[in-house]
């Protein structure tokens, strides 16, 4: 992947994870529920509220039949828009995805996190374009997501995709490391552990390892939900081949969220980090069964993408019988998602 390529779609598929931590569950669907689904009194707007709802559990094609409907009834929904690229987003479906959080930004233009979701749908765009197209979408990516955190500077994902696009782009499509210093000190005026993490993130890059691991064990002490951080740092040991610490790292971040219902997504994290690692394949399917079984999945780690791996680790392990277990489950949640469709057991 070109350097263009990667700093379009890096804010979003993390740095190792597929799907990088974010704001702990409770926050983001309050996040989420702030919006028109929030006002779900009237006969309008209870479809949203269930869509976001079966979005979050992973319930993609129950989400998207309601957005739909909802989108014959009012085409200039915004909100119906948005949901409906989420899941397509979702489903890896990025076309699709781009056109509906456009139509979104385009009726409300002044919502931030529209324009967060169309920069991510772009990215993901830029990420299978060539490269005179790759360039154009990365610009434009960055252009949403600056447009977002103008918008709402104290939105931490925004400001976290924004800062993970300027460390990678290179300054011909506008990246650059001082820039991303920025956004850090910002994030850690709004929550240390983030920018902490971040500023890991920053190091790492500098290739200043000792002040990598140390920023990432800051943003540990500092976190109220922990078991992110512990992922993000195990995460970063994976990259350097520390494998003892990864594994410790990670059981560290299995206990953190086991006192912590809103960390769910973390042992998602914690999973894919062994699995991309090839270390501890018991563990990591243990993980992604107690995330699968969570109340509290969000879209950052969709069921049906947990449901895969899952699937393709106990295929690795021998057990066939599983692995197609684990496959039908994710086409009954989402009957379109390629990587189910295509997963050769």
């Amino acid at each position: 992947m070109s350097a263009v390529t990667q700093a379009a779609t890096r804010s979003r598929t993390g740095r190792d994870t597929g799907h990088r931590s974010k704001l702990p569950a409770f926050l983001l669907l309050a996040a989420l529920f702030a919006g028109p689904a929030a006002r779900a009194s009237n006969a309008s707007d209870a479809p949203l509220a269930t869509a976001i709802a079966d979005l979050q559990s992973g319930k993609a094609d129950e989400a998207a039949t309601l957005l739909r409907e909802a989108l014959s009834a009012d085409a200039r929904s915004a909100e119906a828009s948005n949901l409906l690229c989420r899941v397509e987003y979702t489903l890896q479906q990025f076309d699709q995805a781009a056109s509906h959080c456009e139509k979104a930004v385009q009726i409300s233009p002044q919502n931030a996190r529209y324009h967060l979701w169309f920069g991510r749908a772009l990215g993901e765009r830029a990420s299978r374009a060539s490269f005179l197209s790759a360039f154009s979408l990365a610009k434009k990516t960055r252009e949403e997501f600056e447009i977002a955190v103008r918008l709402d500077p104290h939105d931490q994902d925004a400001l976290t995709d924004l800062g993970e696009f300027y460390e990678e782009a290179p300054g011909a499509v506008g990246g650059g490391m001082d820039k991303a210093e920025g956004v850090a000190k910002q994030m850690e005026a709004l929550d240390p552990a983030r920018g902490h993490q971040m500023r890991g993130g920053l190091a790492e890059k500098n290739k200043d390892l000792d002040a990598a691991e140390q920023e990432f064990k800051t943003a540990i002490s500092h976190a109220n939900h922990p078991a992110f951080q512990w992922m993000a740092l195990a995460s970063f040991y994976r990259r350097h081949e520390r494998w003892p610490e990864m594994e410790a790292a990670v059981k560290s971040g299995e206990a953190a969220a086991a006192h912590d219902h809103h960390a769910a997504v973390a042992l998602y994290n914690g999973a894919t980090i062994l699995a991309r690692a090839n270390r501890e394949p018991e563990l990591a399917v243990k993980l992604f069964e107690s995330y699968i079984a969570s109340p509290d999945k969000t879209e950052e780690a969709p069921a049906v993408d947990a449901l895969v791996r899952l699937a393709k680790l106990r295929k690795q392990m021998g057990d066939a019988s599983g692995a197609e277990r684990e496959r039908e489950a994710a086409l009954s949640l989402a009957h379109e998602y390629k990587p189910a469709q295509d997963l050769k057991l």
